[in-house]
């Protein structure tokens, strides 16, 4: 080998060294940043869990219920919990699995089977929602379509950004307030 092939050879295998070097720098470097999204992408899990258990509990507590509609709740509650599970899965897988998938292709065949599961799941809380319903008087019926219509907006829009940030949006936290579409709350 003749000596400039060698030094050649050395410049290259110390700029390699170095290159790679920088790169295990810069990924040791996100890791924090990393851990810190994970960090708060499960708080937001455990937030979305929170806020479900509290909505069902103001359900529950604004339709002050008989002894005998008691008898009702149970299903409902339990449809309700499984739909608010089902949401926090889905939001967080949504997040986790954002940076893998590029193809939008795949994104829409996701997104549609996300559509499907939560139709599904919508259908048994309604199916479960019936004999409650059903049961009420008219002031509790008045009030169940307002508490009710919280907790669609809420699902809906736990919907909308899970789509939006999915597909590589922002959650600028700017939506609509919570009136009904005349601004009454």
């Amino acid at each position: 080998m003749s000596m400039s092939v060698g030094k050649s050879v050395l410049a290259g295998a110390m700029a390699l060294a170095l290159a790679g070097g920088s790169l295990v720098q810069a990924q040791q470097a996100q890791e924090p940043e990393r851990e810190q999204a994970l960090q708060r992408q499960q708080q937001r899990v455990e937030d979305m869990a929170a806020y479900g258990d509290a909505r069902i509990a103001a359900l529950r507590a604004g339709l002050k219920l008989t002894p005998d509609q008691e008898k009702n709740w149970p299903a409902l509650e339990q449809a309700l919990k499984q739909a608010a599970k089902q949401r926090s899965e889905q939001y967080g897988a949504a997040h986790a699995s954002a940076d893998r998938q590029s193809d939008p292709i795949d994104r829409l065949r996701n997104y549609a089977d996300g559509l499907t599961t939560r139709g599904a799941t919508l259908k048994s809380v309604a199916d479960a929602a019936a004999p409650l319903y059903q049961s009420l008087d008219d002031a509790q019926k008045r009030r169940f379509v307002r508490l009710a219509r919280f907790e669609a907006r809420q699902y809906a829009r736990d919907l909308h950004r899970g789509h939006h940030r999915h597909h590589g949006g922002k959650d600028t936290g700017s939506h609509h307030r919570d009136g009904d579409r005349d601004g009454q709350r």
